[in-house]
């Protein structure tokens, strides 16, 4: 166990691993923000404007731009954080293997 704990303190302190980590947070963190701008907009435009929303699509339908508005909005939330997960888990998690084999001294 002692082992793994030297390898992991070893991955911890690599500057590679750390220039990694300091992405996949810069890359989280812009995510986040930009979803949460999405989300804040919405709830704006929901309190400040709410005739924009309850404008019919077209005359003889009862269909609402806030419902199209409020769909893209999920959406938009779910697509952002598949492509987070997809760079964390691709990208990310690659450098990742490559610094923790380099600390042990394996070859790909």
């Amino acid at each position: 166990m002692d082992m793994e704990k030297q390898t992991a303190r070893k991955v911890l302190e690599n500057p590679e691993f750390q220039k990694m980590a300091k992405q996949k947070a810069l890359l989280g963190w812009s995510f986040s923000a930009v979803v949460f701008l999405m989300y804040v907009t919405y709830i704006w435009v929901i309190g400040s404007h709410p005739e924009w929303l309850k404008t019919p699509v077209s005359s003889a339908g009862i269909t609402t731009w806030g419902i199209y508005i409020g769909v893209f909005v999920i959406v938009f939330a779910f697509v952002t954080t598949g492509i987070y997960v997809r760079i964390a888990n691709g990208k990310f998690e690659k450098m990742t293997q490559e610094v923790v084999n380099s600390v042990k001294g394996e070859k790909k």
